[in-house]
């Protein structure tokens, strides 16, 4: 039973018994990346401004159920403002930093918002995003004076553990990116799982120490990262982003214990020369998730760590949680251990059956118990019929195909829904399909993904052309596309064609646009845009 009712209960109490802890730190990289302080703060210094900034945000007027964007990239300020307006019963929606013009305008028209904290360098493209969509919302940086919204409330917030605490946007298979909306008990839930999980990823109570470069406008670095070390007692370093030359230095001067990954990290650093300090760190596990199959086992030699793989979605949080936290992992086989006690699986066939042996299927997940969502996410925000379709038979329907050995141990197979995996980004096709047919001169288009083997999938585009069919062309479809999605969207290939392979209703035949692709990719006939996929720096 979780005791606490909202995030910032829940840091209260890690500060009345840890006031003196560190609970973040900056290290020197990330501090001159952002120009901020470097070094430790405790809990209780934490909590101390946090209650400053809620003072201020309710004196403008916010109150329970207003949603902020909120683009701060990884700077550790995030999850001081996310803990003050949770305190009011504020629910924060996390932008990625490396969206641009139309999915800006698209969030901040479904979200609703009445205002956006931003980075100063993007300060103008959200006010742009709030003209855009016609919401107007008010635009401020942390520097900014907060404007007033309305009269300020004086009754007091009382925390209720199914209040929505954050928003995130997910890329679906079909139409726009789904609004996640997820409630303080998510969140309680995600460390109080990560706390207790044990095994080979366990964590103590006596001062530990993650690091993590991944996004905190993920659900990995909100969820995972920050609430298992509040729960311990732990102290989080967070880096602006992955820098491989400099990982393992950061890992020794962040005396992290601890370390989160994707699969594209230890596919970098394995190509890296050897070093002797390879193995001089105090870290104790890796969790991510993943690995390259055949790096698994030269990796942990190589570094001296175990890496535990695992696998969750944000729609389920650590409602279910698949972890390879116990020997024997498997390690080099994509294993992704087995389901713990308090969840539910299910395995299910094409043909609507429930797949008993060792056949892969896709994999419905439940909680154990009366409320079979208990950690899950709340809803899709204003989209109740895609809520329904997801609980189908009351089973989340995850869209993932997996099968399970002999053993009972679950290993990912791949995905059935047409989700682009990049780099720890999945990508909808539709998403970027939707964003290319907007080009005057693209007819029709069909993306699907390629495999790359370090960032797991590449995005690639069948394009039907109406101009010249060049290098060119091709180069200036792709920097088109950079100022409307973030750059991992854009195509990495791209290849003309005449026509599309379409179903006799006119939609795409997804697999055998594929094929396709794979097929152009052995022949070389598509064209290489990938050095163009760069984030875009702001000046």
């Amino acid at each position: 039973m979780i005791e606490h009712k909202s995030v910032f209960s829940a840091f209260c109490a890690a500060a009345e018994k840890w006031p003196e802890r560190p609970f973040l730190n900056v290290l020197p990289e990330t501090a001159k990346v952002y120009g901020i302080a470097s070094g430790e703060t405790s809990y209780a210094e934490v909590l101390a401004q946090t209650r400053d900034a809620q003072e201020r945000y309710c004196a403008v007027g916010l109150q329970a159920g207003d949603r902020v964007l909120m683009l701060l990239e990884n700077r550790p300020a995030f999850f001081l403002h996310w803990l003050a307006l949770n305190a009011l019963g504020v629910v924060i929606v996390p932008i990625n930093p490396d969206l641009q013009s139309s999915e800006l305008e698209y969030i901040g028209r479904h979200a609703e918002p009445v205002l956006a904290i931003s980075t100063p360098e993007r300060k103008g493209d959200m006010e742009q995003a709030a003209r855009d969509s016609g919401q107007e919302f008010a635009c401020v940086t942390l520097a900014d004076t907060l404007p007033v919204l309305r009269a300020s409330d004086t009754a007091s917030y009382s925390a209720v553990q199914d209040d929505p605490a954050a928003m995130l946007y997910t890329s679906g298979t079909t139409g726009s990116p789904k609004g996640c909306v997820l409630a303080n008990r998510y969140f309680l839930e995600a460390g109080h799982w990560y706390a207790n999980a044990g095994g080979t990823c366990t964590l103590k109570e006596d001062a530990e120490r993650m690091i993590t470069p991944l996004p905190i406008f993920h659900m990995n670095a909100m969820a995972y990262s920050a609430m298992a070390m509040v729960a311990v007692g732990g102290c989080l370093t967070v880096l602006d982003r992955f820098h491989p030359r400099s990982w393992w230095q950061n890992v020794r001067d962040s005396r992290a214990t601890c370390l989160h990954y994707l699969g594209v990290m230890p596919s970098i650093l394995m190509s890296l020369p050897e070093a002797p300090e390879d193995k001089r760190h105090s870290v104790r596990f890796g969790f991510g998730a993943g690995i390259d199959a055949k790096l698994h086992i030269p990796f942990e030699e190589r570094f001296g760590i175990p890496l535990v793989e695992a696998w969750a979605m944000t729609e389920t949080g650590a409602g279910s949680v698949i972890a390879a936290n116990q020997e024997p992992r498997k390690r080099g086989m994509n294993c992704l251990g087995k389901p713990g006690p308090e969840m539910d699986v299910c395995i299910m066939g094409d043909d609507g059956v429930p797949i008993a042996g060792t056949e892969p299927g896709e994999l419905l997940v439940r909680r154990k118990g009366d409320d079979p969502r208990v950690g899950f996410y709340s809803h899709y925000f204003k989209d109740d019929v895609a809520t329904n379709e997801a609980w189908a038979d009351g089973w989340f329907h995850t869209g993932d195909i997996v099968r399970r050995d002999e053993d009972g141990d679950f290993f990912f197979v791949d995905r059935k829904k047409n989700v682009i995996r990049r780099s720890g980004e999945n990508i909808a096709a539709v998403d970027v399909e939707s964003v290319l047919m907007q080009h005057p001169d693209i007819e029709a288009v069909a993306v699907c993904p390629v495999p790359d083997a370090i960032r797991g999938d590449e995005v690639f585009a069948s394009i039907v052309w109406r101009g010249e069919q060049s290098k060119d062309a091709a180069e200036a479809i792709v920097r088109w596309g950079l100022e409307r999605m973030a750059y991992y969207k854009v195509p990495g290939y791209i290849a003309f064609c005449s026509s599309l392979k379409l179903t006799g209703t006119q939609k795409i035949q997804r697999a055998a646009q594929k094929q396709m692709a794979l097929e152009l990719l052995e022949k070389s006939e598509a064209y290489d845009t990938i050095h163009l996929k760069r984030r875009q720096l702001v000046s």
